[in-house]
């Protein structure tokens, strides 16, 4: 059975998508899983706790307590291999986007400790508005995953997206779902990721730095840890709120740090992408008081700063991956080559600045990957998150080949 030995919570909100929970919770014990169900309490209006405590052979509770018994949220969060939240309505959506907790689903949601599946129900315009999308857009980066709507009658008599997917297309992407988390082709191995800008001070308030906002290398470091490798990431000094952590994270400022800091991992790492834009020069001396503005000019003398790619490309070792990304503006291709040689990377990732909606600043990006075998790969303009798995896809085919 395909769910042998699972442990399923089905939470259930107040959708007319509702009514076809039952058929769920009996397709899902078919499927071999144990199933307890929760409802909220506008979702009894839509189905009977009856009817889903006779096909889940469980008890089903849509309060926090029944009458003198607490039902222990913090408990039914440990217990389970997986929370099904379906269906999903606007205002659940809401609640869970934003950590609120009136009901026996939102404190289990916020307990839980396994992965949370989301099937959104709601009317089209519903679905479409863009407050409906922000909170997609939350919980998502919570670590949540949406079971994408259907297209088909709504409630309301129109056709339009929005629809529940059917139970059996819910249970078929649990499947396929538990079925990748399983599958870590990376797992065991350690693996490094250098993100965002570097600050090289001044003075006490001023730095020189760059645009780099670390969503690529952020991208990067959750692919990773999603097919199973134990990251760490050197983060420079990025405003991005990172909600969902599954890696080691080391924060750090200047170049120097950065280099420290790679360096100490490096050794013990069988994959390390550096995507961090680093400074390349840094002022030869830091003013220990803010630099007052005297006259029409202001010279400053820059030293070389470490280069990490190659100091790391001249220690590299058998089996290790090393990655670097090039940002050009000119003549992109032959510079990402010469970068690819002179520092020792497998591959070099290649950005043009002139490619529209690649970058910094961008949640899209388009490269071209360029390997030390002679092979390259152009990529079209993908989401940083799509971007990051095709980067790791081809990481792990260049370490097959080994």
């Amino acid at each position: 059975m395909q769910l042998a030995g699972k442990k399923i919570i089905l939470a259930i909100t107040g959708s007319i998508a509702a009514y076809k929970t039952p058929h769920l919770v009996r397709l899902l014990v078919k499927a071999g899983a144990e199933v307890k169900v929760i409802l909220t309490p506008a979702a009894t209006d839509f189905v009977s706790p009856l009817a889903l405590a006779t096909v889940s052979k469980n008890p089903v509770h849509s309060n926090v307590s029944d009458n003198s018994a607490w039902n222990n949220h913090v408990e039914m969060g440990l217990w389970a291999d997986v929370l099904l939240v379906a269906p999903c309505s606007a205002n659940t959506l809401a609640k869970m986007a934003h950590g609120l907790c009136d009901n026996l689903v939102g404190a289990v949601y916020l307990s839980a400790k396994c992965p949370v599946l989301v099937a959104p129900a709601m009317d089209e315009d519903m679905w479409l508005h863009p407050s409906t999308k922000r909170n997609i857009d939350i919980i998502q980066s919570y670590g949540n995953t949406i079971i994408p709507v259907a297209h088909g009658e709504l409630a309301s008599g129109l056709i339009g997206e929005g629809r529940m997917a059917e139970p059996e297309e819910i249970v078929s992407f649990l499947f396929s779902f538990l079925q990748k988390k399983n599958e870590q082709p990376l797992k065991g191995i350690k693996a490094l990721v250098s993100a965002g800008p570097t600050y090289e001070r001044l003075d006490p308030v001023r730095f020189i730095g760059n645009f780099s906002t670390g969503k690529m290398g952020i991208a990067l470091a959750e692919s990773l840890a999603d097919k199973g490798a134990e990251v760490t990431l050197v983060l420079g000094p990025s405003s991005l709120e990172i909600l969902n952590p599954k890696f080691e994270i080391r924060r750090v400022e200047s170049a120097e740090e950065m280099y420290e800091a790679c360096k100490k991992v490096f050794p013990s790492c069988k994959i390390s992408i550096l995507a961090a834009a680093v400074a390349d020069y840094k002022p030869d001396n830091i003013a220990p008081d803010k630099i007052k503005k005297q006259g029409e000019t202001l010279s400053l003398t820059l030293t070389k700063t470490q280069d990490i790619l190659a100091t790391l490309g001249k220690t590299k070792k058998k089996g290790q991956t090393l990655v670097g990304f090039a940002l050009e503006t000119n003549n992109e291709k032959a510079n990402a080559l010469k970068k690819l040689k002179v520092k020792n990377a497998d591959m070099i990732v290649l950005n043009s600045l002139r490619d529209e909606g690649a970058g910094f600043g961008h949640d899209t990006n388009k490269v071209t990957l360029i390997k030390a075998n002679g092979k390259s790969v152009s990529l079209p303009l993908l989401s940083k998150k799509e971007t990051a798995e095709e980067i790791v896809n081809q990481i792990m085919l260049l370490r097959n080949a080994q």
